[in-house]
């Protein structure tokens, strides 16, 4: 059975619509959380062979250190991760000495797990060059989108199928950017270089599954004469529906386990993937193929005026 795709997709644009902006007010409003990777800083994640302290208890013990405006994240049972100011090494073990003095109480042992520092310069080097590598990201998909639809100009100009491409996996990068400034407001959740490495990663998905299915059109248009640009764009759809749908199901039931059972590192980057892949299967269905029909239809109406 055929579904028409095209033609519910005014509903289901509306959908992504409502959804984009809701992400867009969240960030406007609230912003993204920047880790230490963008804003400089320390970062410790100890652990208790016990029981794990209150964050008021250990956000008292470092401001007797004389550490104040500090982010305190639990993970795991016991565990925790606390983000400072810069700290020197000296700092670092100062630090510790004086945790473990304040925590360490019948028995409770606390164990580092990690520490890293990053400085000022180096933050504001990794912002930069995630814009631009976000950006030449863009460029590139929409030139070689271009390129690789090159013979199929008609009806629809060949760069047009990068453009709405990139819409497509617009949507799917600002629905996880909106979740993690939700998330960055109420759970403290901060945002690193894995954040941007899994935007990206979304980008290249949603766009590879976007051209599956543009590819399929592609073909269609090549020895189909006889059905609109509409209809084309339904076939095609239903045609790599089955593929979209298992590829995905494959793809994430591996990030399910890296967030559910992974460390607390890669946390945050699955889940983001875990997001970004979703919505990419769904937008590639139901935004990218829609929208190119959308511009065919615009096109034969500026044609008629």
């Amino acid at each position: 059975m055929s579904i028409p795709f095209v033609k519910y997709s005014k509903f289901l644009l509306s959908i992504s619509a409502v959804l984009t902006a809701i992400s867009l007010a969240l960030l406007f409003i609230w912003g993204l959380k920047p880790g230490i990777d963008f804003t400089g800083g320390s970062l410790l994640e100890v652990s208790f062979s016990q029981t794990r302290p209150d964050n008021q208890v250990v956000e008292n013990s470092l401001a007797n250190l004389g550490h104040k405006n500090i982010v305190i994240q639990k993970t795991g049972a016991t565990g925790m991760i606390i983000r400072t100011a810069f700290l020197s090494e000296n700092e670092h073990q100062d630090v510790l000495k004086g945790l473990r003095t304040q925590l360490e109480k019948d028995g409770n042992k606390m164990h580092e797990e990690q520490f890293q520092t990053i400085g000022a310069a180096v933050s504001k080097q990794l912002r930069t060059r995630s814009v631009w590598a976000v950006f030449l990201v863009v460029i590139s998909i929409i030139a070689f989108v271009a390129y690789a639809f090159r013979t199929v100009s008609q009806p629809v100009a060949s760069w047009k199928y990068g453009v709405t491409a990139i819409i497509a996996a617009a949507h799917d990068v600002l629905l996880v950017v909106g979740v993690f400034a939700f998330l960055g407001h109420y759970n403290n959740i901060e945002v690193d270089i894995g954040f941007v490495v899994a935007l990206l990663t979304v980008l290249g998905y949603s766009v590879q599954d976007t051209i599956v299915v543009y590819d399929r059109i592609r073909e269609n248009l090549l020895h189909r004469r006889n059905v609109s640009f509409s209809e084309m764009v339904d076939i095609g759809l239903n045609e790599t529906l089955m593929r979209s749908i298992n590829t995905t199901l494959i793809t994430l039931i591996p990030l399910g386990a890296l967030y559910f059972f992974g460390g607390a590192t890669i946390k945050n980057f699955a889940l983001a993937l875990l997001i970004g892949i979703a919505s990419g299967a769904y937008s590639s269905i139901f935004v990218a193929s829609p929208l190119l029909a959308y511009v065919d239809k615009w096109q034969k109406a500026k044609a008629k005026k």
